[in-house]
């Protein structure tokens, strides 16, 4: 019995980390990387993937059966609340009433960092019609709290911009905002290597989630499992607690007494 789940809207799941399926060179290596990535939840970007509103082709579902993941549909590509709104309302008809959803309203298409006055509005939409709202945002404290008092079920700041790869930038405002913060809070983009995720989690984060970093990687499916194990070792040292830093005085760590040849 997993004793350190993660829970997100009431559900309980072993892995902490949450992957992608966009970006990939067909839909088996999608699934390879996915199972070495030990993920059980499974972003879809609504507006980019067949999911069967486009009846007679390819569905991502065939190859990711909902029975096996839960599917978090995504509003990757929108730019206004109405639009995203609009993007999840045809995702729960075609997942059949599937509440479980991730919000991101960008700003713009050269940074595609997240436009917060739209996204707030297209928040509070979503959880008055029901659905449970994991949402794209910036790092900024006050923001976040202002989505959590919303509703919304998890917060998933951004740790440098989408598909860049720069890893964490600013480790403090992640800081204030899981301290401060009542539900899971998830890194969302700008991870680019296992040590990002590690560090992401030993910070205190509850789950990371990305794409390219698995999807652009020369072999995707083997940094998928060095992914795995990176959030799964962050955690654990996360949880374990760091010894203090010492900056200025050295403590043996070894007991100094009854040394041989010791007096």
């Amino acid at each position: 019995m997993n004793q350190d789940p993660l829970v997100i809207a009431g559900k309980s799941y072993h892995s902490r980390l949450l992957v992608g399926t966009g970006k990939y060179k067909d839909f088996a290596q999608t699934r390879a990387a996915i199972d070495a990535s030990g993920a059980e939840i499974i972003t879809v970007a609504i507006r980019r993937t067949n999911i069967g509103q486009e009846p007679g082709q390819p569905s991502l579902l065939e190859v990711l059966p909902p029975s096996q993941f839960t599917i978090l549909p995504n509003t990757a590509g929108c730019y206004t609340a109405d639009d995203a709104v609009r993007t999840l309302r045809l995702a729960r008809e075609l997942l059949d009433g599937h509440a479980l959803v991730k919000l991101e309203v960008l700003g713009d298409p050269q940074t595609l960092f997240p436009n917060m006055p739209e996204t707030l509005k297209a928040a509070a939409t979503l959880v008055k019609d029901g659905f449970q709202v994991m949402v794209y945002c910036a790092d900024d404290p006050i923001q976040a709290r202002m989505l959590e008092d919303i509703g919304c079920v998890a917060i998933m700041p951004l740790a440098s911009l989408i598909g860049s790869g720069m890893g964490i930038l600013n480790p403090w405002n992640l800081k204030l905002i899981i301290e401060q913060s009542k539900v899971p809070v998830l890194v969302d983009a700008g991870v680019g290597t296992a040590s990002d995720a590690a560090i992401a989690m030993e910070l205190g984060c509850d789950g990371v989630l990305m794409n390219t970093a698995i999807a652009g990687a020369q072999d995707p499916v083997l940094m998928a499992g060095a992914m795995k194990k990176a959030v799964e070792a962050g955690r654990e040292a996360f949880r374990a607690g760091r010894m203090p830093r010492k900056y200025y005085a050295a403590t043996p760590s070894s007991p100094s007494g009854g040394l041989i040849g010791g007096t």
